[in-house]
């Protein structure tokens, strides 16, 4: 499989794997009754001016595409992360970017006063923090698998150059580890 080499798409990609996945999650709390309403109606909340509004065919539809486009940004955040602290314990790198993403998006999305779908009870809060960890798993492990080597390694120039490291010293230096080799 071809791995994708632009840090931005990898993100978006990536990010909206795991946007679906949450939201998956997240309908699943909701029909039994875990969550009070579900994080799209929440997000939809945002924008629309009542909770019937935010209930109907249409603001769902609002609630989703804010959500996945949250998450896609998400996903470009985590690569940038990922490309600069490495692609090791991606679980546990995973739980904590996508729990302090969730609690940052929630936080945002229930701190506006125009927001009229505000979850206020522990259960539907709870039930959000675990649909963002298992997206920020979900999200981390897609940056791995999908993203091609040059995006996500730490030291780039490893793969630009073929050259020795002592190559890209000034010509003084270069002269004096010359002669120690030859």
């Amino acid at each position: 499989m071809k791995k994708i080499q632009d840090s931005h798409t990898l993100g978006i990609v990536s990010g909206l794997i795991g946007g679906i996945g949450m939201i998956i999650f997240d309908l699943i709390s909701n029909k039994y009754g875990i969550s009070k309403r579900s994080y799209a109606q929440a997000a939809s909340g945002m924008w629309v001016a009542s909770k019937k509004q935010a209930n109907s065919k249409g603001g769902k539809i609002l609630g989703i595409a804010m959500t996945l486009g949250l998450s896609s940004l998400g996903g470009v955040i985590m690569t940038n992360l990922l490309s600069k602290k490495g692609t090791d314990n991606l679980i546990t790198k995973g739980i904590f970017y996508g729990a302090t993403y969730g609690a940052i998006t929630t936080a945002l999305l229930s701190g506006f006063p125009t927001n009229k779908v505000k979850p206020k009870d522990a259960t539907s809060n709870l039930s959000y923090v675990a649909a963002h960890i298992l997206y920020g798993i979900t999200t981390t492990q897609l940056i791995s698998k999908l993203g091609d080597k040059t995006v996500l390694n730490k030291h780039p120039m490893d793969y630009i150059s073929s050259k020795p490291f002592y190559e890209f010293n000034s010509s003084e230096q270069d002269q004096k580890v010359q002669s120690y080799t030859h």
